[in-house]
């Protein structure tokens, strides 16, 4: 492999890379007074690192000596993150300025994290899988205490990184173990090593288990989902939907390719930690829900839920689980995007925002197009029909059915009628109740309109449109690990 053959394959890395370097220059010469044009000029960033991901043929390739890999699943996956990140630059400028934190080390976090992200999906070896991993997290740390002269997000960051730091501990602990005891970093040789024939190696699943503890940190599942809430409360409102969208992304599809590529053959162990996992998330996503007042850290519950259903397909451990797994990302990131454009619109005249559930009251006779997006997302997020949202449970639901774990779909169904009720609620409060008298600028409506009509109509019937060519994609994608 020589060097202009890697560097031909890593071209988005490389653009992504080059792109950072030189708006980090941009910045330390011009200061915050080039923020708006670091945004633009990062968003032209992820437009051209997106050119060669497309250009990329379906056929598998290895680059730099085998750590990194291009495949299908790595096509789809950075796909997301760029539109995750690109989404999360566009709406972070006007919250940004309110609260005057217009800086222009703030787009070059964004590409940074999305840098490590892309790595994070083509990692093809456990060293690249950790470096991509902290790029990304050490990044994400910054972004969630950006807000300093805030104590909420002082504390978001700092609890970020203490759980964070506790999380790569755990995961670099993991990746040792299993060198240790497989002789081997690059995952086609991990593979080798741990074919069901070649009989059960515990030290390499002792280490796959402090792995998927790191791993489930990154994705808020059950138990290490303690941080979610608050940081998802604390951190400035931009920087919380780069996490819970293109973060989830990157995160749950660098664990589909550990367990599915290179511990295939420990799937009859790590399939149960998974189940836990997904029953232990999917329940208490719910009920957690329930009490919360505030309208970030109900969606945070919403995430660990919505994670744990994920998990279903990948519980299943064959093909169809893993398509059903990048169907209900996707979804799951157009529908938790648009939530989190409604929650930015929720500021008034006087530049405070407003993120009670209590504030959302009689928003439909105030500012009713902003209430009807909002209860297409809610209600799309409870998997109703026939919103959009529905699908993607039903598709892990039949994955999980094939392959025999009939009582996992069974509770996911009970779990999505508990989830309903707050969900139910929120649209309750648009609806039914008294308006709560704040007074939103009606400026701030005007923000981002195109986005949040595009993602209200992909949550809504009109998304089945686009089945065909997902289930398509998503297939290619699966297909790639197997």
């Amino acid at each position: 492999m020589n060097l202009a053959h890697s560097l031909s394959v890593g071209a988005p890395e490389v653009i992504l890379a080059a792109g950072i370097l030189f708006l980090l220059l941009v910045g330390a010469l011009r200061g915050d007074r080039s923020t708006d044009g670091l945004v633009w000029g990062s968003i032209l960033v992820l437009a051209l690192a997106a050119v060669p991901v497309i250009d990329q043929g379906p056929e598998r390739d290895l680059a730099w000596n085998g750590l990194y890999v291009v495949d299908g699943l790595s096509r789809y996956l950075k796909l997301l993150i760029l539109l995750g990140s690109a989404g999360a630059l566009l709406v972070a400028t006007p919250s940004l300025r309110r609260l005057t934190l217009a800086r222009f080390e703030y787009p070059i976090l964004i590409l940074l994290a999305t840098l490590g992200m892309s790595l994070m999906v083509s990692a093809h070896n456990l060293l690249t899988l950790y470096v991509g991993l902290e790029l990304m997290s050490l990044s994400s740390y910054v972004l969630a205490a950006f807000h300093r002269s805030d104590v909420r997000s002082a504390e978001a960051g700092l609890k970020y990184f203490a759980l964070g730091a506790l999380a790569s501990g755990l995961m670099l602990y993991g990746a040792s173990l299993v060198y240790g005891f497989v002789g081997a970093t690059d995952f086609a040789a991990i593979a080798r090593e741990l074919t069901p024939g070649a009989g059960r190696n515990y030290g390499a699943l002792i280490g796959l288990v402090f792995m998927l503890a790191g791993l489930a940190f990154k994705i808020s599942a059950v138990p290490f989902h303690m941080w979610t809430p608050d940081v998802y409360e604390g951190a400035p409102t931009p920087a919380v939907a780069f996490f819970a969208t293109a973060s989830k992304v990157a995160s749950m599809g660098l664990l589909l390719r550990v367990t599915l590529e290179a511990f295939g053959g420990l799937q009859p162990d790590w399939q149960q930690i998974v189940i836990f996992m997904s029953l232990a998330s999917m329940a208490l996503g719910a009920v957690g829900a329930i009490g919360q007042t505030n309208i970030k850290r109900l969606l945070a519950y919403s995430a660990i839920t919505h994670m744990g259903f994920a998990l279903m397909g990948l519980a299943a451990g064959t093909e169809a689980g893993a398509q059903a797994v990048l169907f209900y990302i996707t979804v799951y990131l157009v529908m938790t995007f648009g939530a989190f454009l409604c929650v930015l619109a929720m500021v008034d005249k006087d530049g405070t925002a407003h993120e009670k559930l209590e504030d959302l009251a009689g928003l439909a006779r105030t500012r009713p197009a902003l209430a009807a997006a909002l209860a297409i997302f809610m209600l799309s997020l409870a998997g109703l029909p026939p919103l959009f949202g529905f699908m993607p449970k039903l598709a892990v639901f039949n994955a999980a059915i094939d392959a025999n774990l009939w009582p996992l779909a069974v509770i996911g169904v009970i779990v999505t009628v508990i989830a309903a009720f707050y969900y139910l609620r929120v649209v309750k409060l648009l609806y039914f109740d008294p308006p709560a008298g704040i007074d939103l600028d009606p400026a701030n409506q005007g923000v981002n309109p195109v986005l949040m009509v595009a993602a209200a109509g992909l949550s809504s019937p009109l998304g089945y449109l686009l089945i065909g060519p997902m289930s398509v994609a998503g297939a290619q994608a699966a297909r790639a690990l197997f």
